[in-house]
């Protein structure tokens, strides 16, 4: 398991081998990316475990099932099904199915689409990453951008996870924190590099689409029209435009301590 300090023990790139990985992501246990992710982290370990929703849970955010039943179902040696949300399967993997033998770190994606700027607050995938760091693992989410989905390529992704996964897991970071990972969409020869990254602009859901059905009752599909800044230096969607590879490291304490002081000044502690 992970150090007891307030930071994350940093992983050598000898111990890599003798961890144990657990993956879990937001598209579903028959995503394309989460088998991707298990080739990558086969390069880092033979210990690993793939737990996931049954059917694509995008979107979920870090919500839990809680009004019905969650339904682990064994797949084969190491690899389940849950029926619930990304965080429920975290949550069941960890304290449940490898209850025994806990995992070292948590890998959540690939994510089919990038999550940046205030996708994070939607994304089971992030979801998946924040559930584990909660849990007391070292988490990373990472996500493939593309343009079109029925043409995604993820070789660029397989290619530069696990060198980057090393690099930061040798980092010792704080245990409220987990890594944001997106990879751009760019052929292996065209990636400029791996860039540290603030979270941007990036909203999504104001784009309502109203429909009827055929006996004329109203209904709604959320869109997916964006609002993005990509023209900020230092953003994860400034860093994935440009062809980085961007690193956002975020924190599940969401307190801001700036306002958090301001306030004390108004209701002084007795």
């Amino acid at each position: 398991m992970a150090d007891t300090m307030t930071n994350f023990k940093p992983v050598t790139r000898g111990d890599f081998s003798k961890l144990c990985i657990l993956l879990s992501n937001d598209d579903g246990i028959a995503a394309q990316g989460i088998e991707v992710l298990e080739r990558i982290a086969r390069t880092l370990t033979d210990d690993v475990w793939v737990v996931a929703p049954s059917v694509e849970r995008s979107g979920a955010g870090h919500s839990l099932t809680i009004h019905e039943p969650l339904r682990p179902v064994k797949i084969s040696e190491r690899r389940y099904s849950v029926s619930g949300t990304p965080t429920d399967c975290v949550m069941v993997a960890i304290n449940h199915i490898m209850k025994e033998s806990p995992p070292d770190l948590v890998l959540s994606g690939i994510n089919h689409g990038g999550n940046l700027g205030e996708d994070v607050h939607y994304s089971g995938t992030i979801a998946a990453a924040m559930e584990g760091v909660l849990l007391g693992v070292r988490s990373i989410a990472l996500s493939q951008v593309w343009n079109d989905a029925e043409v995604i390529d993820w070789s660029t992704a397989e290619h530069f996870a696990p060198g980057v996964i090393r690099k930061i897991c040798a980092v010792g970071w704080g245990k409220d924190v987990l890594m944001n990972i997106n990879f751009p969409e760019r052929a292996i020869s065209e990636v400029k590099g791996v860039a540290p990254a603030t979270q941007g602009k990036h909203k999504v859901g104001d784009d309502l689409l109203l429909r009827h059905d055929p006996r004329g009752r109203p209904y709604m599909w959320i869109g997916n029209k964006r609002m993005s800044d990509a023209s900020r230096a230092g953003t994860d969607l400034k860093a994935v435009d440009d062809g980085f590879i961007s690193i956002t490291p975020l924190n599940v304490d969401l307190t801001h301590a700036p306002t958090l002081a301001a306030l004390g000044q108004v209701f002084p502690a007795p």
